[in-house]
């Protein structure tokens, strides 16, 4: 037979055989299990203005502490980190994950005794190429459904480009340090920042049988208007429901369906965020409002505009049917008095009207967002009990709404 070699990270080729004795073994599920994705986190360049505050802006001697709130819970776990938007390589010096002090999120202190550290092909470091993301040794550490956890990590050296892998929308305080703390308990004098920064996916051993929802959209999934370290997005209070599969919210602030904005848009990223991920076997759509609302506010430039995105929507549930997953839709909610994109000749109120209508026909199944969220009597804006003030995105007893307003087959 034969022999494999394989090129190691660090440069050396050996064999396969004998790089990594056991870790096959240790790694694989039994046949009754298999890894499915319990949390995830859209990965996006990072602004200038939301990169690590001085002096960890490189990440140089840094520790950064990171929480996270999983949704199908697990025996073993292991972490992606990714480097999609890296101009250089990212060098992780060491890694570990732990369960938070008193369980809560945002939080420095983890649990005494509850830190595992992480290992890749069995060593305690890696480097992740440009444009690529690591996932973990499989490490045993059982967390609960809908439960929060720590992910710590080192980098020695910091950054070797001059961008950062991040998601800015994290509604969760993470933590720098100087120097190695990524095992330790407590990061006293640590320097909050609400983002959340290199960490993409978490996954659990879980059952076969146990599926996964992928929700892509922008800032109202996101969870712009949520409260920061509560967890009350509309897709965690849809697996507060009882969901019986994991719902990952593969979402950013800005996000468009057709051109890029904050992040790629749905078209380029369809296939790393969706059908790319492990366990998901059906998705649900609510986007496009960015799409309608950076639009120029004319005849002309409106019609094109919902033109496309029904094209667009087609794209999206051929893609998906194709891959084998069914495809839901959700309609756009109001944004009537919102000063960046309603207009005084109401055209871009007519374009999501004509947006939602076609979402009816053109998805599996759909989730009247749009139903949820209006004014009865004003159906044109935001029923005010939900509004954040901006007429645009919702507060947290909105966000309920939402996730009330999800068919509850789409989650058993």
């Amino acid at each position: 037979m034969r022999r494999r070699t394989i090129l190691a990270l660090g440069g050396a080729v050996v064999p396969a055989a004998a790089a990594l004795p056991g870790r096959a073994e240790a790694g694989r599920p039994s046949r009754r299990e298999s890894w499915r994705h319990t949390w995830t986190a859209m990965p996006q360049l990072t602004e200038p203005h939301n990169l690590p505050p001085a002096p960890f802006a490189a990440l140089a001697d840094t520790t950064l502490r990171q929480t996270v709130h999983v949704t199908i819970g697990g025996r073993r776990l292991r972490v992606r980190f990714s480097n999609a938007f890296g101009t250089g390589p990212l060098p992780i010096t060491a890694a570990s994950v732990g369960l938070p002090l008193g369980g809560r999120a945002g939080v420095p202190a983890v649990e005494p005794g509850s830190v595992r550290p992480l290992t890749f092909g069995g060593r305690p470091s890696v480097v992740v190429p440009v444009g690529a993301q690591i996932v973990s040794d499989p490490v045993a550490l059982p967390v609960p459904a809908a439960a929060n956890l720590t992910i710590s990590a080192y980098l020695a050296t910091g950054l070797t480009g001059d961008a950062v892998t991040g998601h800015p929308g994290s509604r969760t305080t993470s933590y720098l340090l100087k120097g190695d703390h990524n095992a330790e308990p407590d990061l006293p004098g640590a320097v909050p920042a609400d983002h959340w920064y290199l960490i993409s996916a978490v996954e659990v051993q879980a059952t076969e049988a146990t599926a996964a929802l992928a929700i892509v959209g922008d800032s109202l999934t996101d969870g712009r208007g949520s409260t920061t370290n509560g967890n009350d997005r509309w897709p965690d209070q849809l697996f507060a429901r009882g969901s019986k599969v994991a719902v990952l919210n593969q979402a950013a602030g800005g996000n468009r369906v057709l051109n890029d904005g904050l992040g790629p848009n749905v078209l380029a990223r369809l296939d790393r965020d969706v059908l790319a991920v492990g366990g998901v076997d059906r998705m649900l759509l609510f986007e496009g409002v960015n799409d309608i609302g950076t639009a120029e506010a004319t005849e002309q430039a409106q019609k094109q505009v919902v033109d496309d995105l029904l094209v667009a929507y087609d794209q999206i549930v051929l893609r998906a049917h194709a891959a084998g997953l069914t495809a839901y839709g959700a309609t756009l909610t109001p944004f009537g008095g919102n000063t960046g994109y309603d207009d005084p000749a109401g055209l871009r109120r007519r374009s999501r009207r004509t947006v939602n209508e076609a979402v009816h026909r053109i998805f599996d199944g759909v989730a009247d967002f749009d139903a949820a969220a209006r004014d009865p009597s004003a159906p044109e804006t935001l029923l005010p009990a939900y509004d954040t003030g901006d007429h645009l995105h919702l507060n947290p007893a909105g966000y309920a709404a939402l996730a009330h307003a999800v068919p509850r087959h789409l989650i058993r």
